[in-house]
């Protein structure tokens, strides 16, 4: 009985910490997310064009690995044998994507837009271990330009 209760104990501590880590990492995102909103970034195989003579261009790329928890893997489980979505892994990617676009933008500082901008996600999980931790990698790439003043 003590034995159960100390494994219900630690679930539901594991839940109200990652909960509060996923609060925290999400106002964060928002912050710096609002911090560079007029900093434009036009996707791939849109047609670019200006007038203003280009002075550099470059690669940028942020990249963001987010782990997820046992008590998101055990609902993503119970889940997984009824069927339905996986919106636990939905808000983990997102985290992952979100995170990893800011980085681009932030490794972009000086810059005057992003172009040809390009997100990709990564496995990185171990399919042959079935305990092995949930994660999402994302990476975002494109490229820098600087117009001459």
């Amino acid at each position: 009985m003590s034995e159960l209760l100390i494994a219900l104990i630690l679930v539901v501590f594991v839940y109200f910490v990652g909960t509060s880590i996923e609060k925290a990492h999400y106002k964060k995102i928002k912050k710096r997310e609002i911090m560079l909103i007029k900093f434009p970034i036009m996707a791939a195989g849109k047609k670019f064009k200006t007038q203003r003579k280009v002075q550099s261009v470059r690669l940028v790329a942020g990249s963001a690995v987010i782990s997820s928890d046992y008590f998101k893997d055990f609902t993503a489980s119970l889940k997984t044998f009824f069927g339905g979505r996986l919106t636990t892994y939905e808000s983990l990617m997102d985290r992952a994507r979100r995170e990893a676009v800011l980085r681009m933008r932030e490794s972009a500082y000086g810059s005057d837009v992003i172009i040809n901008a390009k997100v990709e996600s990564i496995n990185l999980n171990d399919l042959e271990n079935a305990k092995s931790m949930k994660m999402a990698c994302v990476m975002a790439y494109g490229t820098a330009v600087t117009y001459a003043k």
